[in-house]
């Protein structure tokens, strides 16, 4: 379970949000959503520890992640989250094995062929990413996920930039996650990935938003 206590966050004179609480439970996929410039992105930096929020506080599991120091939030991300960003951040010039490898936890097996199957590129992990479509980047993204095994994944306009059935591939392995008992997190504007969700969290105004409808294709 992840915690905003009271989140603030300013850029100088500019307030983003302030007064935000949002509880994340484990086994549960929460899309954030609201209007651009909101700060979805930022909220999810602030959870991912990728950026500072300017006053609250972040629980994880009850632990206090705004009073961790560089290595504590290093090995935060390392061990407990996935970040599934809508440009793939992958290893271009590198091999799909190798972006794998990048992921797995010291010690534990592979499980490399499982995961590519899962997203569809079974038998792929010799390929030079730089070469793959946009689609097949994500999806090597996307089972990079599920090679790390976390516990909270954050993910930032993953279907953006994909064709429908890629955006639903992905919607579809998110949630899976989330069943599996991750606690999930997608800053969308996409009215299916929304509805895919279990809640809908306004950035904007910092309250539960209304459900969207039933889940279509993204």
């Amino acid at each position: 379970m992840i915690t905003a206590e009271n989140l603030a966050k300013s850029f100088g004179d500019r307030v983003l949000w302030q007064g935000l609480d949002l509880t994340v439970e484990a086994g549960q996929t929460v899309a954030l959503v609201g209007a651009s410039g909101s700060g979805k992105t930022t909220l999810l930096n602030c959870l991912g520890l990728l950026d500072r929020p300017s006053g609250g506080r972040i629980l994880y599991e009850g632990a206090d992640l705004t009073r961790l120091g560089s290595g504590g939030r290093r090995r935060f991300r390392r061990d407990r989250l996935g970040y599934l960003f809508q440009d793939y951040a992958l290893i271009e010039n590198a091999t799909v094995r190798t972006n794998l490898d990048v992921a797995r936890r010291r010690g534990a097996r592979p499980g490399h062929a499982a995961a590519l199957e899962r997203v569809g590129l079974a038998g792929r992990e010799g390929e030079v990413v730089h070469r793959l479509s946009g689609g097949e980047r994500q999806r090597v993204a996307l089972a990079r996920l599920l090679v790390k095994r976390p516990s909270l994944v954050l993910a930032d306009e993953p279907t953006g930039a994909l064709d429908a059935d890629n955006a639903a591939m992905v919607v579809e392995v998110l949630r899976q996650l989330g069943r599996e008992g991750c606690a999930v997190v997608v800053a969308t504007h996409n009215d299916g990935v929304r509805a895919a969700c279990d809640r809908a969290f306004d950035v904007g105004t910092g309250r539960e938003a209304a459900p969207s409808g039933p889940a279509s294709p993204p």
